[in-house]
């Protein structure tokens, strides 16, 4: 995977910047954590949406079926829409990684009224632009979100391969493992099992499965063509940049709490 490789390098700068990113240090309290996952939350909920946002596009998902593509590139979203939304969670059920998430929050007590707001308006068929533009969600979230829906509604599957493989779960550093340890030995009683379970599983399948499979797709729709070449790369850059401010939002959260806890003590 020469290409792939070429544009690793090119994105190393952001990449760096991603994997030391302050937040991962200052995330020492349930408090933090609980914070964390009311902002990531919906990055797991629009990884699914660039997930099936490709399936539709290198699959067949209408009637009459015929079958479309590259059976290869078939194989491969299909395969990795099959762990996402239905995998076994640490009960030994199906479901998907986003309900995993869900779980996981109830279970640390973070709260889930932002999210669960934000989908009711796009469950009753609300346009996402204009759910994410009114919404009170903080400025870094909706920007992230804008980005991702933005290369969704360009349609373009080698774009929205790149945004979906550079820059996702994939490049959370195992630290958060370490991070919950920690957590957990501090305040026994803070339940962060399940969450622990989350990272674990999709740290598990982006190393072994999913991330060779998400490169393999983007190479095979470059189609060795040296203007996709260059727009995977844009779409990777900016991807990553939006992580970064994503990550920057949560932090200043977590310092603007920190402050109003110190005041009141």
């Amino acid at each position: 995977m020469i290409m792939i490789q070429e544009i690793n390098t090119t994105l190393q700068p952001q990449t760096k910047e991603l994997l030391n990113h302050p937040l991962y240090k200052k995330i020492t309290s349930p408090e933090h954590l609980k914070c964390f996952m009311e902002h990531h939350v919906f990055a797991v909920w629009d990884f699914m949406s660039l997930l099936k946002a490709l399936q539709e596009k290198l699959t067949k998902t209408t009637t009459p079926w015929i079958p479309v593509g590259n059976p290869e590139l078939r194989y491969l979203i299909n395969e990795i829409v099959l762990a996402e939304e239905t995998d076994i969670n640490s009960l030994g059920n199906r479901q998907s990684h986003f309900e995993m998430y869900l779980d996981a929050m109830d279970a640390s007590g973070a709260n889930r009224k932002k999210i669960e707001d934000f989908l009711m308006q796009i469950t009753h068929g609300t346009d996402v632009f204009l759910v994410i533009a009114v919404s009170d969600l903080p400025i870094s979230i909706k920007q992230f979100l804008k980005f991702t829906f933005e290369i969704i509604a360009e349609g373009k599957p080698h774009k929205i391969a790149a945004a979906f493989t550079f820059g996702r779960e994939g490049l959370i550093p195992d630290m958060f493992t370490s991070i919950i340890k920690n957590i957990q030995q501090k305040f026994p009683e803070e339940d962060l099992k399940l969450f622990k379970y989350y990272f674990d599983r999709h740290i598990e399948l982006d190393a072994d499965e999913h991330g060779p499979m998400a490169f393999k797709m983007v190479e095979e729709l470059c189609e060795n063509n040296p203007i996709r070449k260059k727009e995977v790369e844009e779409v990777a850059k900016y991807a990553l940049e939006s992580r970064i401010e994503l990550w920057d939002g949560i932090l200043a959260e977590i310092n603007y709490c920190s402050g109003k806890i110190l005041k009141n003590l």
